[in-house]
């Protein structure tokens, strides 16, 4: 294939997957309540009514914080769960990192259905609380791999020097290794955190219509009729996912975060 060829190629693929995000984006600048593309009447008034109306601002704050907080315990199982299975490489610490990325092997339906059985008999079914922690184990995942190849990436000799100079594991955890992770547990975060926003079938089975987030808030809309506020909220999940992978990518180091150096040796 030549040169040519493969830049066609590229272009008509980078087409065919902007094409869906650009009608959503000119659909929620349509003046009036209509499905209509291009625009007429452009305006940015669902963007504000998105703002200024409860029924879409309570489910906002709801997958704003669910997010926040879930991505966060995430991070917090992943990293011991990702440092225990570094340091001891033994059946036992295989098993338990099988154990972090075994959320994401299964369909989340199933996933799902284990969390409704299990919040329903400890009577915790219908609760914020019970959505986070449900998205925290599911999206544990994502911060288990990046904390794992920055930990694969970390020059060992770096802590041999450490312990020869006397820190004892703990100071060599919280001065050398924690230092050279921070990256990796952010990109996690970040990860799991566009991840949790966008996530339907386990806030749905786990909190039904009593924690209404903006995934379950536009199907439940849909019953009732179109408006353009579900394109805005599209378009929202759109940037915030560009920016944030974008600021990693940016700043982030990516060969680094992908394992490709070892940490260390700039």
């Amino acid at each position: 294939m030549t040169r040519r060829l493969q830049t066609l190629y590229v272009v008509v693929i980078l087409l065919l997957l902007a094409a869906p995000i650009v009608v959503v984006a000119g659909v929620s600048l349509n003046g009036q309540q209509s499905l209509v593309f291009p625009p007429q009447n452009l305006s940015l008034k669902w963007y504000v009514e998105l703002f200024r109306n409860s029924d879409w601002l309570i489910p906002l704050r709801n997958s704003l914080v669910i997010a926040a907080v879930s991505s966060l315990l995430a991070v917090a199982i992943a990293l011991p769960l990702a440092l225990h299975a570094w340091s001891r490489n033994n059946w036992l610490a295989r098993s338990l990192y099988v154990l972090g990325v075994a959320p994401f092997m299964l369909p989340p339906v199933i996933s799902a259905l284990g969390f409704l059985v299990f919040w329903v008999s400890v009577g915790m079914y219908g609760q914020m609380t019970a959505t986070i922690i449900s998205h925290g184990v599911f999206l544990v995942t994502l911060p288990v791999v990046t904390i794992s190849l920055g930990l694969a990436a970390v020059d060992t000799s770096l802590i041999e020097a450490a312990r020869t100079m006397g820190a004892r594991r703990g100071q060599v955890l919280r001065t050398v290794i924690l230092p050279l992770l921070t990256p990796f547990m952010i990109s996690g975060y970040a990860f799991a955190f566009v991840l949790s926003l966008n996530e339907y079938i386990i806030a749905y089975m786990v909190a039904g219509f009593t924690v209404e987030t903006l995934p379950i808030k536009i199907f439940n809309s849909l019953r009732y009729g179109y408006t353009p506020i579900m394109g805005v909220v599209a378009v929202i999940f759109v940037a915030l996912a560009a920016l944030t992978f974008g600021l990693i990518g940016r700043y982030g180091n990516l060969p680094r975060l992908l394992g490709a150096e070892r940490i260390g040796n700039d």
